[in-house]
């Protein structure tokens, strides 16, 4: 017999608990249903994207405002810097928090509240009058503003079928570092020609710009989008027998949030997959920031340029960035003819491998090391300054299809959303944590180091390399060389990877292992 909703229930749509009658199960028949979020038209789907990619840019920017802040708070350059530590460590842990609750809440709710919250630790940070609050509020800017980074890779599973992920994961991988190479090309002009506070200024405008176009951004995470579906069934029927299967295993609110929290631990260290992926992603990263610490000195020491201009060198690694991402087709296109052998071999018309997303990341390792011994041995000499630069957009190229991004973005968004499905975001949590706090922790490390072992002067006369102190001592070129011998040292991993993935996913409680 049909069960009516009270007064009470047929505003708020409640389940009636222990009603779960499977005749009355509320799911998604297929990519082709009205209420799933991959039935939108591709305008919308590309919409959200774009919003996603623009907000990665945004916070992704850190200009370096260290001269203008040491002049204006009477500090030194070296607490100047800190600001970056704090912001990295806000990314760093940030992800620990989103990721998880918008698997609990949805995207949407998520995206909005950390994005109005990355706006108004904004504002401190653009009004500061002292360092203490501009290194605080980057803290919590870093550890807001990361949620789009934690969350797109899950969102854009929830809107493209796994076949139509490298396209769209290619343009998020490629936001992501994107932002750091702009920023310092950006804000060479900005501290150049205006007040350093005009930094954080156009971040608030921008960031208001995107604010708005999130109001337009649907909720995509399944289970919550077949909760409303069938909350509004029941509230229009009466009947209380309509079910979501999430509805079924929600236990209280605070433990399912705990549990919920605890996530990205238990797949950062219990998931042999995720923690191989994490350790080698975060050794990349690390590299990445020290090479994009030295880049600008290096041409303002050996070349003369000044503020604006040395910001212009981070062009070369731009393009080659974005050249990478042009070649997306061509590994959709070698993925597709894998996936088909796979199936022909299988018998099974919709088997398919994570790991077949790695070949773009193979190419990748050898560019990077290829890229950063072009650069080292280049900026020297007579040699002109656009020969290095040529040099940086190699390394730029493999950074976007190797683990920085494609391996990372394509294996891991790609991957995790296709191997660990459901839980795509705390796996991306998982692995946000590790690579930005290692990279926190560096930076941080680095400061620590100039700050007890170098006499004022030494910390005066070396700051411009003080993010990189190995540069002091062995020079540019050999220092450059130093973290390309270590790009040679884990460019075997993709080639590992795509031999023993599926070998550790079957060791996974998380992953969908065939």
């Amino acid at each position: 017999m049909t069960q009516l909703l009270s007064g009470e229930e047929r505003e708020t749509g409640t389940v009636e608990p222990g009603n779960f009658d499977m005749a009355f199960k509320i799911g998604l028949d297929d990519d082709s249903d009205p209420a799933s979020p991959r039935s939108m038209p591709n305008y919308r789907k590309w919409f959200i994207v774009a919003t996603i990619c623009t907000a990665i840019v945004c916070v992704s920017i850190y200009t370096t405002t260290y001269d203008q802040l040491s002049q204006e708070f009477a500090t030194t350059r070296l607490l100047s810097a800190t600001g970056l530590s704090t912001f990295v460590f806000g990314i760093a842990f940030g992800p620990l928090i989103s990721g998880p609750l918008s698997e609990h809440f949805g995207r949407r709710r998520v995206y909005l509240v950390a994005w109005l919250a990355f706006m108004i630790f904004t504002v401190p940070s653009a009004v500061a009058q002292n360092m203490n609050t501009l290194i605080a509020t980057r803290f919590f800017g870093g550890f807001c503003g990361t949620t789009f980074l934690a969350v797109s890779g899950g969102t854009v599973g929830d809107i493209f079928s796994k076949d139509e992920l490298q396209k769209p994961m290619a343009l998020v991988s490629l936001a992501s570092f994107i932002g750091p190479s702009s920023g310092p090309l950006l804000g060479g002009f900005i501290n150049y020609y205006l007040h350093w506070r005009w930094t954080y200024y156009i971040m608030l405008i921008w960031s208001f710009l995107i604010f708005i176009a999130i109001l337009f951004v649907p909720e995509t995470f399944h289970p919550i989008v077949c909760e409303a579906k069938a909350r509004e069934l029941r509230t229009e029927t009466g009947d209380t027998r309509y079910w979501a299967q999430s509805e079924t295993t929600r236990q209280s609110t605070p433990k399912t949030i705990a549990l919920t929290l605890l996530r990205p631990f238990q797949l950062f260290f219990l998931e042999p997959m995720c923690f191989c992926l994490n350790i080698y992603s975060a050794i990349l990263l690390g590299i990445l920031y020290l090479f994009f610490g030295a880049i600008p000195q290096i041409f303002r020491t050996n070349y003369d340029m000044n503020l604006w201009q040395s910001g212009l060198t981070f062009l070369g690694i731009i393009i080659g960035m974005a050249l990478a991402a042009l070649t997306s087709p061509f590994w959709v296109l070698m993925r597709t003819r894998l996936v088909v052998r796979h199936r022909e071999e299988t018998g099974k018309e919709d088997a398919s491998e994570p790991e077949y997303q790695l070949p773009s990341a193979m190419v990748g390792g050898v560019l990077i090391p290829a890229g950063l011994f072009w650069f080292a041995w280049t900026i020297q000499g007579p040699i002109h300054w656009c020969v290095p630069i040529l040099g940086s957009s190699f390394f730029g190229f493999g950074s976007v299809l190797s683990s920085c991004n494609l391996l990372f973005f394509n294996y891991l968004l790609d991957g995790t959303v296709e191997a660990y499905t459901q839980y795509a975001a705390s796996a991306l949590a998982a692995n946000g944590f590790a690579r930005a706090f290692l990279a926190g922790m560096l930076f941080f490390s680095i400061v620590w180091f100039a700050s007890v072992f170098m006499s004022d002067e030494e910390r005066i006369a070396t700051f411009p390399l003080i993010q990189i102190p190995m540069f002091d001592q062995l020079g540019y070129s050999w220092g450059t060389s130093v973290l390309a011998f270590l790009t040679v040292a884990i460019m075997p991993s993709p080639w590992l990877f795509f031999k023993y993935g599926k070998f550790l996913r079957r060791k996974s409680k998380f992953a969908s292992t065939p």
